[in-house]
C-alpha cells in the first residue's frame, strides 16, 4: 500500500539479542518504518557497533548503552528485554514523549501498575505475546471458555527452549487470565502451578499449568478442555521468532494514531 506519511521512526531495545535482531530485520524489511535508534545493556559486546552489522549492512544507527541517546530521533521504542530494563526505559520514554511497545514478560503487579501510570502520558501497547496467531488463539479460548464454563477440566501446557528464565510463560499465564475472566473468575484464585506427591483429586474449578523446557523450542502452547467423553485441544506453535517481530511492528503502527493510553494486541488487531 502507498504511504504518503513519513516513515515511522522506531528504536529497538536489546538490539544485539535474538529478539532485537529479529526486530531490526523486520524494521529494515518494512516499507513504512525506519530504524532510528538502537540500545543495549552497557555490558553488551555490540555497543558502538552499527545496529545492522549482523546483516552485513550499514544503517548508520549505532547501538547505544544510553537509552536516552537511542531515543533522540525516535517516535516508538520496541522493547522485548527484561522487566528491570523495560522499567528504566519506560521512565525515559515518558519524559521524552516516546511511545512504547512492550513485549517483555515477567512483570510484578507493582511494575504493571507503573506501566499503567505512564500510559496516562504516553501511548503504550503491552502484550505478553505479540504474535498475531497467538492473539487469535486467545480469542478462540475466550469463546470456548464462555461456551463451556462447567464440566470441563482446563489444563495449559507450554514448552519453550532451554534458555527461557521465567515459568510458566507470559503467554500461558495470559491464556489462563483470558479463560478465567471469560468464566467470571480470577486466575489468582484458581491457578495450580505445580503438582507433586499426593495431590488429592482434581478440583474442577482450577486451571492447571504444566511447563516443559528443552532444546530450541521457540514456543508451543496447548489448552486442554477435558470433559467426560470428549476433549477440545486448542494449540498454537511458533516455529520462528519472526512472528513476534511482525506483531511488534503492527503494534508500533497502531500507536501512530494514539497519543496516550494502555493498549493490548486485541486493540491492535481489532479483536475487542
Amino acid at each position: 500500500m502507498a504511504h504518503t506519511s513519513e516513515p515511522l521512526k522506531i528504536a529497538i531495545a536489546g538490539a544485539s539479542g535474538r529478539m532485537g535482531h529479529m526486530l531490526i530485520e523486520a524494521v529494515r524489511q518494512s516499507d513504512d518504518c525506519i530504524l532510528a535508534g538502537a540500545a543495549d545493556v552497557p555490558t553488551s559486546h555490540a555497543i558502538g557497533n552499527d545496529a545492522t552489522g549482523f546483516l552485513g549492512q550499514a544503517s548508520g544507527v549505532v547501538i547505544e548503552s544510553d537509552v536516552r541517546k537511542a531515543l533522540q530521533n525516535s517516535q516508538v521504542l520496541i522493547d522485548f528485554t527484561r522487566p528491570e530494563g523495560t522499567m528504566a526505559h519506560l521512565q525515559v520514554c515518558r519524559e521524552l514523549g516516546v511511545k512504547l511497545v512492550i513485549g517483555t514478560t515477567g512483570f510484578s503487579d507493582a511494575q504493571k501498575a507503573q506501566i499503567a501510570a505512564a500510559a496516562k502520558d504516553i501511548a503504550i501497547v503491552m502484550a505478553p505475546n505479540m504474535s498475531v496467531g497467538v492473539n487469535v488463539t486467545l480469542k478462540l479460548l475466550q469463546m470456548a471458555a464462555q461456551a463451556m464454563p462447567t464440566g470441563y477440566d482446563i489444563e495449559i501446557i507450554e514448552a519453550h527452549h532451554r534458555h527461557k528464565v521465567d515459568a510458566p510463560s507470559g503467554t500461558a499465564l495470559k491464556m489462563g487470565e483470558v479463560i478465567a475472566s471469560a468464566m467470571g473468575r480470577d486466575l489468582k484464585d484458581c491457578a495450580v502451578y505445580e503438582r507433586y506427591g499426593n495431590t488429592g483429586e482434581r478440583d474442577p474449578s482450577t486451571i492447571g499449568f504444566a511447563t516443559i523446557r528443552g532444546g530450541d523450542i521457540v514456543g508451543d502452547h496447548t489448552v486442554l478442555f477435558a470433559g467426560t467423553g470428549e476433549r477440545i485441544e486448542i494449540t498454537h506453535k511458533s516455529s520462528s521468532r519472526a512472528t513476534y517481530a511482525q506483531g511488534g511492528l503492527r503494534a508500533a503502527r497502531y500507536l501512530r494514531a494514539q497519543s496516550k493510553g494502555l493498549f493490548d494486541m486485541f486493540d491492535v488487531l481489532g479483536l475487542k
